[in-house]
Formats: C-alpha cells, structure tokens, sequence
C-alpha cells in the first residue's frame, strides 16, 4: 500500500509530463499557438516544420500517422525542445500497435526550417489464428482443479483482421466448438469524422455450452455435462467511442443480452437465475473513461494508466436483472534507473444490490482480476479491492533481426527477459446468505513470490511465478498475458 499512496502522489506531481514545453505536449490534438521567431536566444532557435514526410506505410493511412503527431505542418518549435517532443510522438506511433517500429528524423533545410521523416515497419494485421484452448479460466485451474484433462478444450478459429482498409478500423470473428460452443463477429471504427475524434464499435455474440459451471464451491466452480444445452446466451451491442485528446477517450455503450438455461441447471442450483425463471432478458448501459500515459502499452515500465467503468444492468422495465456496478483501475509504473522498475495496480469493485441472482454474481478471480497465488480460486463478492506491486529488474535486452524471413512484418524480432518479486494484497465483501463460500471472504487475501517474465514481438508476455499465498499454500503458475 506504501507504493500505491506513493504512485498516487507521483501522478499529482506529474513525473511523466515534460514541463520544457507545455504547449507543444499538451493532451491535446488541437495545433498550438505559433510561436514568435523573436524568443529565440544564443542557445537555441525556433525551428518551422515545413514537410512531414511518411514513408513505410504500405497500408496505413497518412492520417492514421498524423493524428497522432504533436507537430503538424507550419509549426514552430524550439530545438533544444525537439527531440523530446519526437520521441513522445514516437512512442504514441507504438502505442496504435499497428507498427514494430517506428523513427522520426529531421532533414535540415535551413538553419530555421527542418522536414521531418517517420519511417514505419507495419505490423502483420491478418491473423486467422486458430482455437486449441482450455474452456478453464486460466492455465493453472485447468492443471489442478480438473487433473489436466485435454478433453476439457475449445476448438475453432479466430480471425482478426486489424487495420482494415489502412484506416486503423478492427475485424474480430470467432467460431468456436467443443466445451463452449461461440459465434461472434466484432467491428470497431475509431474514426468517423475528419477530425478524428468520434468512432463506433459493433459486437454480436452467440454462446451454447453442454458443459456448465452451475455454482461455486469452496471458490471452486463446479461443472455438469450434459448431452443437451445447458444455456444459450446471445449478445448485440454498439458502442460509441471519443478521443478528444492523444491520451484520454470515453466510450458509451448499449446493449442487449438474452440467456435461456435447461432446467436441470434450475434443479442444480435454483439461484443461478431465480427458483421461477429459466431465462434473463435485460438491457445494459455503461460509461468508460481512460487517461492512459504509459510508455508501452503491451508491457509498460513508465507512466500511468487510469480507467473507470460505470455500468447499468437492466434499463427497461421489463427486464428481469436490475444491478448498478462500478470498476476503477490505477496503475503507475516507475524507472529507477540501470534496469530497475516498479509497478503498482489497484482496482476496485463495487456492486449493488447484494441478492442478485448467481449468474450476476461479480468475482475476483477472473482475467487479470487475481490475487497472485489464489488462480485456483474463485472469490465472488458485491465488493472488493486488489492491490499489485512488482519490483523487477531487466537482466536481458536484444532486437534480433531475421533476415531471411520472408515476410518482412515478421523480421523485427525484440526480446526481454525481467527477474521480479511481488506481492498482492485483496478483500471481498461475501455476498449476504452465501456461507458456502466464506473461507476466503472477509479477510484480508496476501500473496507473495517471484519469477521471470519473457517479453517478445506482438505483446507477447510469458510469466513464470513460483507464489506463496495467505493460506500457506505455494506453487508455480504460468501465464500468457502481462500481469495487469
């Protein structure tokens, strides 16, 4: 907690925010003021930026580039402030996760006026991936709650289609068999006005399962198969999204959701809806707000990141849910110097009412949710809190570049290597007449360990933790995605 009130003090005092030039970093995408040529001094000049030239863009649009850039054509900036500037501009470019490198230079006309060239390696944006994965919530659950059993896995495929029409415009589709069965098709454009500041977001979904976590015991969800669907659920929202700034966005959100179950699953666990229902109809609406300062953003080592949910679970009268819940995240992240890091990440979840049926329940334990040491576990609650800290230390750095390969997006070959410790703190208010999962309610939650993480090209992130837990239980677990 000492370095969460010590993160929340640095934002405050904002540590990552270059005050040499305030005006030309503001978060803003308007075009500062000009400057005046006579300001100048013996140690530096104004520079006027004549061209901006882009070249390594064979898909992406000019304006993709451009919005993101501080400097557009015909602005003044002084040169001892440049390359500062630059290199926020550069590390924005990374942060649209649509290149694996990007330079900026400057071409010297005149002793005032300079041509700046980007120079861009384009990702691979088409990745029909396919699906052999576990239906478990992550890999750990799969090895020890349910012995490593390699029927319990999801077939299929995935196609994401990113970038599409250079216009940095995202095509998600998924169809998925086995355990869980899942249709969906996803659509997202940032940008639909010149200005660049308003986008839209499409989401449908189809999901069937004959294998279902019908209720928690202990924290561990308990599953029954059955030759006959247990529940069909199906999705369609549309999402409104806008970025007035390099750094902030909001998005609105509307949708619908219908869930039907067997009544079997009734039989099983007469809350999972109500001892009446076999199905949920009801509207949703949520608010989302992001202020994200991050270096990196596939694996962040400095800034801060800042994101609040709002969402409403049944908006027409005649839905059969009514919930109002809330999510805050806060992340900072600090460079000590000579490869030394720290990170610290809170989220807080908050829920009303308390007697919910069992499918609404919300719960620690899933996605990056988890205290470190409690991945077997599921901890569900109206209320909670989770706090991360991890101190690390980077012992490997290279970009390796594979000449021969000949798809060109795939050449540039980064690698990191990180030794860390950490410790994870949590609590979770239990839900009211739910003693049945109490152990681990109510208490503070602690976890304490070590590992490595393995940073590669495309957000890849391997960790490898060996986790002492508040319960005196300890084990190595393995993940696929960055810690938070």
């Amino acid at each position: 907690m000492v370095a969460f009130i010590f993160s929340l003090v640095s934002v405050f005092s904002s540590p990552w925010q270059d005050q040499t030039n305030p005006i030309l970093l503001a978060d803003s995408v308007k075009r500062p003021p000009r400057a005046h040529q006579q300001l100048s001094d013996s140690t530096g000049r104004f520079l006027e930026v004549n061209r901006i030239f882009i070249v390594g863009n064979r898909i992406t649009r000019d304006q993709i580039v451009l919005r993101e850039l501080t400097l557009k054509t015909g602005d003044l900036i002084y040169s001892h402030d440049l390359p500062g500037v630059l290199e926020v501009d550069r590390k924005k470019l990374i942060n649209t996760r649509l290149f694996n490198t990007v330079d900026i230079r400057t071409l010297e006309l005149q002793p005032d006026r300079i041509d700046l060239l980007i120079d861009l390696n384009e990702r691979w944006y088409t990745f029909p991936s396919p699906i052999f994965e576990l239906s478990d919530r992550n890999f750990n659950e799969w090895w020890q709650n349910y012995n490593h059993d390699f029927s319990r896995v999801n077939y299929g495929l995935r196609l994401y289609q990113y970038n599409m029409r250079g216009r940095n415009e995202t095509l998600r589709f998924i169809a998925q068999f086995g355990y869980t069965r899942r249709f969906g098709i996803s659509y997202r454009v940032p940008y639909v006005d010149k200005k660049q500041r308003h986008g839209l977001q499409f989401d449908f979904d189809y999901t069937e399962t004959k294998n279902l976590a019908y209720q928690t015991e202990d924290h561990k969800l308990v599953y029954k198969e059955s030759d006959d669907m247990l529940r069909v659920a199906r999705f369609g929202g549309i999402t409104y999204t806008y970025r007035p700034s390099f750094y902030e966005s909001h998005s609105f959100s509307v949708g619908y959701r219908s869930v039907t179950i067997d009544d079997s699953v009734r039989f099983w666990n007469p809350r999972y809806f109500d001892s009446e229902s076999l199905s949920q109809q009801y509207g949703t609406m949520s608010y989302q707000f992001t202020s994200d300062h991050r270096d990196y953003v596939g694996y962040p080592l400095r800034g801060y990141y800042l994101n609040a949910i709002a969402t409403k679970t049944g908006i027409y009268p005649s839905d059969d849910v009514e919930k109002l819940e809330a999510t805050a995240t806060f992340a900072a992240f600090f460079d000590f110097s000579k490869n030394f890091y720290l990170s610290n990440n809170t989220v807080g979840y908050w829920s009303t009412p308390d007697d919910v049926p069992y499918y609404n329940f919300g719960a620690l334990g899933y996605q990056k949710q988890i205290v470190r040491g409690y991945e077997i576990y599921v901890i569900e609650g109206p209320q909670y809190i989770l706090n991360k800290t991890t101190f690390k230390k980077r012992i490997f750095a290279r970009t390796y570049h594979w000449g021969d390969m000949p798809i060109s997006q795939f050449r540039h070959v980064p690698l990191s290597i990180y030794f860390k410790v950490y410790g994870d703190l949590g609590y979770v208010n239990n839900y009211p007449d739910y003693a049945v999962n109490g152990r681990l309610t109510n208490k503070v939650l602690t976890g304490i360990g070590a590992g490595f993480d393995i940073v590669g090209s495309y957000d890849a992130v391997l960790r490898f933790e060996y986790t002492l837990n508040g319960e005196k239980e300890h084990g190595f677990f393995f993940h696929l995605k960055k810690e938070f």
